[in-house]
């Protein structure tokens, strides 16, 4: 675990890997069952856990051969209350899943301990889902306050909202974690046309997040989008150097859809790779590097290919 007071290690530019499409690797690739698109239901069940085990073991190997920190992810996402019902968990039972996803991340941390930093990093999704009013920056805080306080009770050593679409929520969400004394990372998800499910662009998001809470968040992300889906020309200006991080889906326009976030089929591997480096390229000060819903371990290999050869 690393002290929650120091700097955390990607700030210094370091390369650092993600896994990639946790719940669509589990259902599609692996023929499993995730109740609600929610990864932490698996835990209890010995198979559920084995297989989110050997997920994850994968992409840490591939961190240690490619001399790469890796920021590895407790199931959490899905994790807190507004998906209680849904999932048939009350929030005692939340919180022990909190705890527990933590616990069997660091587990994993452990058994890959080496020189290269492994981070403890708990994702958290927005509240609810589709047809949910967007809230308030208030109203997400006070949200977001349970789980946050769930989880400064165990060794995470960041957590990050992830695939939140609006900066109200994400604004909420950070004085949240600022709140419970947590390193925490906004990742936004955006639409075919560059802006986020709110509207806003990129820009405008990170600017407002960044006013109203005086650049709390370490670094933003960008995941759950295509790499053509990101504005055609990103300016090196303030906001966009604070994009530390991509988590992309691996499809194109055309191929047949799949998983639950707006991501496409698997797509060619290589091109996912190919795209990411071209992307990097463009913005060179990025080091956080992974997939999301539709990627698996092949194409987070060829994305560090990639990026080795373009080094």
């Amino acid at each position: 675990m690393f002290d929650r007071s120091s700097r955390l290690p990607q700030l210094t530019g370091a390369p650092f890997l993600t896994d990639a499409g946790l719940e669509t690797d589990l259902m599609a690739d692996r023929g499993l069952a995730v109740r609600a698109m929610a990864a932490h239901t698996l835990l209890p069940d010995p198979k559920g856990r084995a297989a989110l085990a050997e997920y994850f073991r994968g992409f840490l190997r591939l961190a240690r051969e490619a001399g790469t920190g890796f920021i590895l992810d407790a199931p959490t996402w899905k994790a807190h209350p507004c998906w209680s019902q849904e999932l048939g968990e009350d929030e005692t039972a939340l919180r022990l899943a909190n705890h527990e996803a933590v616990a069997f991340a660091a587990t994993l941390r452990d058994e890959f301990a080496g020189t290269q930093p492994i981070l403890l990093n708990a994702p958290v999704g927005p509240h609810g889902g589709a047809g949910r009013p967007e809230m308030t920056a208030e109203q997400a805080r006070d949200y977001h306050a349970v789980q946050m306080g769930w989880l400064a009770k165990t060794d995470v050593d960041l957590v990050t909202a992830t695939t939140h679409v609006a900066s109200a929520e994400a604004i909420g969400f950070s004085r949240a974690a600022s709140d419970a004394w947590l390193r925490h990372v906004v990742s936004f998800t955006v639409e075919t046309d560059g802006r986020l499910p709110s509207g806003e662009t990129l820009a405008e998001a990170i600017r407002r997040v960044d006013f109203a809470t005086s650049a709390a968040p370490a670094y933003y992300m960008v995941n759950c989008a295509k790499p053509d889906h990101f504005p055609a020309r990103l300016e090196d200006e303030v906001w966009a150097r604070r994009i530390r991080g991509l988590r992309c889906a691996p499809a194109r326009e055309g191929d047949a859809e799949r998983g639950d976030c707006g991501a496409l089929a698997p797509g060619d591997a290589k091109e996912f790779g190919r795209l990411v480096a071209e992307m990097r390229a463009r913005m060179p000060w990025m080091n956080v590097f992974g997939g999301s819903c539709g990627a698996d371990l092949r194409h987070a290999g060829e994305l560090s290919q990639a990026l080795r050869a373009a080094a």
